[in-house]
């Protein structure tokens, strides 16, 4: 039987732009379950596991390789510490992490989760060669400076809203170019992402039309664990409140994502709001859980990327 850590848990699935090379190995080596997460993955979409392993940063930067391979390195962390007796109160990803999130709470297999990621970072990879575009992060800025900058430039938008002092712009590399000036001289900080194009804004429309039609021919499932939508940082309904479940929301929200900010911040707060006081990031690199901590400073927070980050959040959760 799982158990429960000490006080509301809530666990986050790892996006885009914190990938490696050699992310998941020793968990596959070390790790009964997260080696069947890498073992089933690799039947579905072959050479995945030596893209994890042994890609290059250029490989990896690639949407298409980056959306299956987070996600599975991911999931292979998740399952992971579930093997150890974890299950967490409730769930967020971060743009691609909320298939990952959706996957472990049960609205969809293993299976369908991967092959939905897989369709994902294809038509987005796709997008972002249509129209050229990149991400930056700005910082030491607040929201609103950021988003009055963006109305200053044609086609450079904000979209996600990371945490206070953070906020990520995407747009057509040319704007995104003349954008970092202009952060600078307004005080700011400005670093561009290892992304491949420029997500969560109007630039992704024809991905997220392919998207849509994708989603179509998939069942979607009541999530068993509450899972936090980037759309609008509250939780997908479960069946249990009034109006019951509905799978189209979930299909539309998931849709909408690709072309709208992700409320990271919000998402944050409003699980404080219900309850975490303890945060545990899985897949490749910390940049969640150093997000976070500046968001919810009273919580503790982990993560778990490899065996010793695993073993350090067990000792962390009581778990062993």
């Amino acid at each position: 039987m799982d158990k429960i850590a000490p006080g509301k848990t809530a666990l986050v699935f790892a996006g885009q732009g914190a990938q490696y090379g050699g992310m998941g190995k020793d968990l596959y080596e070390r790790s009964v379950a997260a080696k069947a997460v890498f073992d089933e993955a690799e039947k579905i979409h072959p050479g995945l596991s030596g893209l994890c392993f042994d890609g290059t940063d250029e490989e990896l930067q690639r949407t298409i390789n980056a959306q299956p391979a987070i996600f599975t390195v991911a999931m292979a962390a998740a399952m992971a510490l579930r093997a150890a007796g974890f299950m967490p109160h409730m769930l967020a990803g971060f743009s691609l992490g909320e298939l990952a999130a959706l996957t472990f709470a049960g609205a969809m297999s293993l299976v369908d989760g991967l092959r939905l990621i897989v369709e994902r970072g294809r038509l987005m990879q796709q997008a972002g060669e249509e129209n050229p575009s990149a991400m930056m992060a700005v910082l030491k800025l607040d929201n609103q400076t950021v988003e009055k900058l963006c109305r200053e430039f044609e086609h450079v938008y904000p979209v996600n809203y990371n945490s206070p002092g953070q906020l990520v712009v995407a747009g057509v590399k040319d704007s995104i170019e003349r954008f970092a000036p202009a952060v600078k001289q307004a005080g700011g900080r400005s670093s561009l992402l290892a992304v491949s194009g420029g997500f969560h804004c109007p630039l992704m429309a024809e991905a997220a039309r392919g998207f849509k039609q994708v989603l179509a021919e998939y069942d979607i499932h009541p999530p068993r664990i509450p899972v936090y939508a980037n759309y609008n940082a509250r939780p997908y309904a479960d069946g249990r409140q009034a109006g019951g479940f509905h799978a189209d929301e979930v299909k539309d929200m998931l849709t909408r994502q690709i072309i709208n900010p992700v409320l990271w911040q919000e998402t944050i707060e409003n699980m404080l709001a219900d309850g975490a006081r303890i945060f545990v990031e899985v897949g490749p690199g910390r940049t969640l859980s150093k997000l976070s901590a500046k968001i919810a400073p009273q919580a503790k927070v982990y993560n778990v990327a490899d065996t010793e980050s695993l073993k350090q959040t067990m000792e962390g959760l009581g778990l062993c």
